[in-house]
C-alpha cells in the first residue's frame, strides 16, 4: 500500500521528526507511552490505513517524542490476528515506523511462562521465537520497496541489542532472564496438554502477537529486540485461573521496572550497533 497520506500526515504534524527508535507497547503497558516528553500523538483512526485495536489494554495510538534524550515513536497498542487482523495492518504498523527513519524496533508483550521460577510480575528477554500462528504477514506479492523475498531469520532477535539490554539490565539490578517465545493464535489461553507440548518443543513463553512484528520488521531491514512482561505461569503451572484481567494486573506490576529498563536502553543505545 501506499504511505504517502499517513507520512504526509505525520511530517505536517511533526515536521522534521526522525525518529531513531521504534516501541511497540502491548498489554497493560501502555503507561510507559506517557513518559514521552514533548509528544505528538495520532489516533490510529486519524491516520489512513492504520488499524484499529479492538483489546483492552491497547489503545491505538502513534506518539512521537523524545525519550532519555533520543527521539522515539511509539506504537501504543498493538493489532493481533485472532482480532481479525489481516497481514496488511501488521505491515502497515511496522513498515510506517521503517518509512518514518526508525533502525530499531524494541517490542514489549505480556506473555504466560513455561518455567516455574520465571513468575507474574518478572520480565523476560526474548532470544528467538517459534512460531505456531497460521500463516505469515508476507504471504502474498512481495514489496520489493522493503525487502527481499527471501531473508534470513536467524538473528532475528539481535544479538547486539539483547547484550545491551542485559548490560543496561544488570547496571539496574533488574533481573532479565532470557528464553523463547512460543507464538500462537489465541483468543483462548493454551492447555496443559498444549504447554506440556510447547515446553518438549523448546518454549519458555508463549504469547499472541510479536511474531508477525518481528517477520515484519526483519524484512524490511529493522534490528530488533523484544521483551516480556510475564502475566501468569502458563495452564497446568499454577492453580491459579488464567484471565485477560490477571494479564493486565500483572503486566502493570512489571510496568515499572520496563520502564526502567526501556529509559535505560535507549539513554545506553548507540546508534552504530544497528549499522547492517
Amino acid at each position: 500500500m501506499s504511505f504517502e497520506k499517513t507520512l504526509h500526515l505525520i511530517q505536517t504534524q511533526a515536521p522534521g521528526f526522525t525518529p531513531e527508535i521504534g516501541l511497540i507497547l502491548g498489554s497493560g503497558l501502555g503507561t510507559l507511552g506517557d513518559y514521552l516528553e514533548n509528544k505528538i500523538v495520532f489516533p490510529y483512526q486519524d491516520l489512513p490505513g492504520f488499524p484499529i485495536s479492538t483489546v483492552i489494554g491497547h489503545s491505538g495510538r502513534l506518539l512521537l517524542g523524545t525519550l532519555a534524550g533520543k527521539k522515539v515513536a511509539c506504537l501504543q497498542g498493538r493489532v493481533h490476528t485472532y482480532e481479525g487482523a489481516s497481514p496488511e495492518n501488521i505491515r502497515t504498523l511496522i513498515r510506517t515506523l521503517k518509512r518514518m527513519g526508525c533502525k530499531t524496533l524494541l517490542i514489549t508483550n505480556a506473555a504466560g511462562s513455561l518455567r516455574t521460577e520465571v513468575g507474574p510480575g518478572a520480565l523476560c528477554l526474548i532470544t528467538d521465537h517459534i512460531n505456531f500462528q497460521p500463516g505469515n504477514p508476507l504471504i502474498g506479492a512481495n514489496d520489493e520497496a522493503f525487502g527481499p523475498r527471501f531473508f534470513p531469520m536467524d538473528n532475528a532477535y539481535d544479538q547486539h541489542l539483547r547484550e545491551q539490554l542485559k548490560q543496561t539490565a544488570a547496571r539496574l539490578n533488574i533481573p532479565l532472564p532470557e528464553g523463547v517465545y512460543f507464538g500462537t493464535l489465541g483468543p483462548c489461553f493454551e492447555t496443559p496438554a498444549e504447554i506440556r507440548a510447547f515446553k518438549m518443543l523448546g518454549g519458555d513463553l508463549v504469547g499472541m502477537s510479536t511474531v508477525p512484528e518481528v517477520i515484519v520488521a526483519r524484512h524490511c531491514g529493522l534490528r530488533v529486540a523484544a521483551i516480556s512482561a510475564i502475566s501468569n505461569l502458563a495452564a497446568g503451572l499454577s492453580a491459579e485461573s488464567i484471565t485477560h484481567e490477571n494479564t493486565l494486573y500483572y503486566a502493570e506490576q512489571a510496568a515499572d521496572n520496563m520502564l526502567k529498563l526501556i529509559y535505560g536502553f535507549i539513554e545506553d543505545y548507540v546508534e552504530t550497533q544497528t549499522e547492517t
